[in-house]
């Protein structure tokens, strides 16, 4: 029987991979937060719609003159921005909560930039603040939804006091007031229009997010629950395996006394008994080849030399052979992690050996290169 002394270590380089091809199972990129950053594109998509909608209709409709200039350059910002956003949508990098916090953040100073050039806190259109703040609610984190608040709370008080105002041409009072207020309905319709939309999107992408979440959860625990029984079935294999081996050379034994064998009918029960045991074995090494937990379970840090010696003097403490003849040649001696299945594999060839010759058995351990020879 030959072994590699390399199958003897533990190898490292093994577990490592193993461990990480089962983080690598865990660490996709969050799917929830890929659809949320979608919805979001598709809202600024809207933006940009809304608001050259309502520079025209204000500039040519109304007869109001606004910068237009400046507001094409943030309108040009707001479509640079989503297609930035497609980019980063279309990589394999994880979409992260503070990556939907940012584009909220760019979002409002677009809106802050467009109510600066049209009139301050005195726009009808800045009751949109609400609109990214309840987003930032349904998307964010607590810490990150309160910090977008203050940012939009600064962004207001920033625009009563500082604000390109725009020449309105003259109307009476009644006028000017009617004006805002349609100004305020449209706002109005615009944004729970929105909200009602987005935020309905928005919960289906959190509720598929749960539902996956706790799927995940189900089969955690029901893998941990097959782990378990693996590992008890694995354990109680090789328990079993000690007393089976003890139990097959006791009958091999009487089935070599001749005062058992002249009674066919005991031969007959003997040999039925053999019969079992072998098919027990079988069974017991089905369970630990596919329970995949045996060469994991017992394992002792030692050398090949000591191993053996361990190994040869438990054997001839549990199966008292005759006579055993055991020289250890093997030099130099090799670190090794040692497990139960190795020495439960060794165990059987040397329960053959005295099943092959009862009078006597031999064991040699030596060095052929990198092998170990038994």
């Amino acid at each position: 029987m030959s072994v590699p002394t390399q199958a003897l270590r533990h190898d490292k380089s093994l577990v490592a991979a193993s461990l990480a091809g089962k983080n690598g199972a865990v660490s996709h990129p969050d799917a929830t937060n890929r659809k949320n950053l979608f919805l979001l594109i598709q809202l600024r998509w809207l933006a940009v719609a809304g608001q050259v909608l309502t520079i025209l209709a204000t500039e040519y409709w109304f007869d109001i003159p606004l910068p237009l200039a400046e507001m094409a350059g943030v309108v040009l910002f707001l479509l640079g921005l989503n297609i930035f956003s497609l980019l980063v949508l279309r990589g394999i990098r994880p979409i992260t909560n503070i990556q939907l916090f940012v584009a909220l953040i760019f979002d409002m100073a677009a809106l802050t930039t467009q109510l600066y050039l049209s009139g301050g806190a005195s726009n009808p259109f800045v009751s949109l603040y609400l609109l990214q703040i309840t987003l930032g609610a349904a998307l964010l984190t607590p810490r990150y939804t309160w910090i977008l608040v203050a940012a939009a709370s600064a962004c207001f008080v920033f625009l009563i006091f500082l604000f390109q105002p725009i020449a309105i041409p003259h109307h009476g009072g009644s006028d000017l007031l009617s004006l805002h207020i349609r100004g305020m309905f449209i706002c109005f319709v615009l944004a729970a229009g929105l909200i009602v939309i987005f935020m309905t999107r928005i919960n289906r992408n959190l509720r598929e997010r749960d539902a996956y979440l706790a799927d995940l959860r189900q089969r955690s625990a029901e893998e941990d629950h097959i782990v378990r029984m693996g590992l008890l079935a694995s354990g109680a294999a090789h328990e079993l395996g000690t007393p089976l081996a003890t139990i097959s050379v006791i009958l091999s034994d009487w089935r070599q006394m001749r005062t058992l064998t002249r009674n066919r009918e005991l031969a007959a029960d003997m040999a039925e008994m053999q019969a079992q045991i072998e098919r027990c074995k079988r069974i017991v090494s089905g369970i630990l080849m596919s329970s995949g937990q045996a060469r994991g379970e017992g394992t002792i840090r030692t050398t090949i030399r000591g191993f053996l010696d361990d190994l040869v003097e438990e054997w001839r403490i549990s199966r008292q052979p005759f006579k055993l003849e055991y020289k250890n040649d093997f030099d130099p001696d090799e670190q090794i992690v040692s497990d139960m299945e190795l020495k439960q594999v060794i165990f059987n060839v040397f329960d053959n050996a005295q099943e092959a010759s009862q009078d006597w058995v031999g064991v040699t351990a030596e060095r052929q290169g990198d092998k170990l020879v038994i």
